[in-house]
């Protein structure tokens, strides 16, 4: 090899290894913080941490024996199809109207990210604009249809909720973006806000919440409530806390689930905090190898009932293709148990603004393009 080959060579290695560094600058960060010092302390103090970790009410397997074999071989020999053959219908969301001081909207903007206005006070859950739910931009699950706005265009916001630190509900870059643009507070549950503390989060705007503790936002009241879940975004699991919310204000509610496996914590939530006017349900993701810590559409419904809400919007689907079910199955099958449990339900595309007084008949879109 000549000397200038020699160079060459070399310089392709520098310029790849110089890509692959650049490619990985934000994973540390990425990683979050492990929660320490008087954050640590109240962690410890709460009725859910059992010694060194939090742990759940119900028991969960996050993956029972033979899951992961299973798994495999229906990666590679389901017949699902588990992307759309079609188009994602996107809408662009008019957010910019005077709100109503008595009314209830939800605009889902994709898999769990919903912006909720009620009684005149914004509350956006678990934002995620990143191209991919993914500790790397480069690898991991990759979005299949555009944001319907840029996180920058959001109208004012009241108040941010995170439900847990998965990257699918916790985005750094948003999460970032929203400390820059938006003067609200971020609600999270026990622990989280040592992740968004090392992202740039003042100590100010972070709301730590235990499962029925409260905060009180411009006259609406947020309460992080039971959840059958799992945390982590190292190698380790449950050392935050994860959680559904209740918003109620004076006269309009609403539940939202975050990601949870079915279980009667539910029924306690309806009992102490509802009815509610509306539930946003995890209804997708699942899978026989993880029974116990995501929802299958039928658990959703029976989540819905089971809290007293009179109108069900489902969430967690169509965005990322996080499991091996087909894409449109979660919807398909939740439409069906809806119909025989005389349901109401409402399934908007991405960046429709649902008027929960005004409700569109059920149009199934997404067969279409499925």
């Amino acid at each position: 090899m000549g000397k200038t080959t020699r160079v060459l060579a070399w310089a392709a290695v520098a310029a790849a290894a110089g890509g692959v560094a650049w490619a990985l600058r934000d994973l540390p960060a990425q990683l979050g913080a492990v929660p320490g010092g008087t954050r640590a302390d109240r962690m410890r103090r709460s009725p859910q941490y059992g010694g060194d970790r939090f742990v759940n009410t119900v028991p969960a397997d996050i993956l029972p024996p033979h899951a992961m074999r299973d798994a495999f071989v229906e990666l590679f020999t389901g017949k699902q199809r588990r992307k759309p053959l079609g188009v994602i219908p996107v809408r662009r969301p008019d957010l910019g109207g005077r709100l109503a001081p008595d009314g209830l909207h939800v605009t889902w903007l994709g898999h769990s990210t919903a912006l909720v206005e009620i009684e005149g006070v914004r509350v956006l859950f678990d934002p995620v604009w990143s191209e991919r739910c993914s500790p790397t931009s480069f690898v991991g699950p990759k979005r299949l249809h555009p944001m319907p706005l840029p996180i920058e265009e959001l109208p004012r916001i009241d108040a941010v909720v995170i439900s847990h630190d998965h990257y699918d509900h916790l985005d750094l870059a948003s999460i970032r973006a929203l400390q820059r643009t938006q003067q609200a507070p971020f609600l999270v549950p026990l622990g989280v806000g040592a992740h968004l503390e090392r992202w740039g989060v003042p100590e100010d705007r972070l709301i730590e919440l235990d499962w029925d503790e409260e905060a009180v936002i411009r006259g609406v009241t947020l309460t992080a409530t039971a959840a059958r879940h799992f945390s982590g975004r190292r190698f380790t699991r449950d050392g935050t806390l994860w959680a559904s919310w209740a918003v109620t204000g004076a006269h309009r509610s609403l539940f939202y689930t975050g990601d949870s496996g079915y279980f009667d914590g539910y029924k306690r939530i309806g009992e102490n905090l509802g009815p509610f006017d509306v539930s946003l349900i995890q209804v997708g993701a699942y899978n026989d190898a993880w029974p116990d810590i995501h929802m299958k559409p039928e658990d959703g419904a029976s989540a819905h009932l089971d809290v007293r809400a009179r109108v069900l919007i489902p969430l967690h689907w169509c965005t990322f293709n996080l499991a091996l079910h087909a894409w449109s199955e979660p919807v398909d099958r939740l439409a069906e148990e809806a119909r025989a449990r005389d349901i109401e339900l409402v399934v908007p595309r991405p960046g429709d603004r649902i008027d929960i007084d005004a409700l569109p008949a059920l149009e199934p879109w997404w067969r279409s393009v499925a």
